[in-house]
């Protein structure tokens, strides 16, 4: 892979992790609210906003990457995202790893050293 190519992938995983963190950290805001006054609540507020504008760069970020890898490569490179997000959730929401998650991103990961070798 080019150097391109990898600045690419890195960025699109911290991009779409920052985006996951924040529609979580919108999602989990306003617990007093129920219904639409939920959803008016997180309008309101920058984690949502930051959420999309992360998504929305992910998007270009996304399509420039598969722009110069096969798309099969692409998808498996890009399974990492699910190991960024996972310790991510950990580190900033407490979630819990258990046994069987931290074999998954094992796997996961291996699988992705298995493809990033080609």
């Amino acid at each position: 892979m080019s150097q391109l190519t990898i600045i690419l992938w890195i960025l699109n995983v911290i991009v779409d992790t920052v985006g996951q963190l924040a529609f979580k950290a919108a999602a989990t805001s306003g617990v007093n609210y129920s219904g639409m006054a939920h959803w008016r609540y997180m309008l309101k507020k920058p984690w949502i906003w930051i959420g999309v504008g992360s998504y929305v760069l992910e998007f270009v970020l996304w399509l420039a990457f598969l722009s110069l890898v096969p798309l099969s490569v692409g998808v498996m490179l890009g399974s990492i995202n699910i190991v960024a997000i996972m310790i991510a959730g950990r580190i900033w929401f407490k979630e819990s790893l258990s046994k069987w998650r931290l074999i998954g991103i094992l796997l996961i990961a291996c699988g992705v050293a298995v493809v990033g070798i080609e």
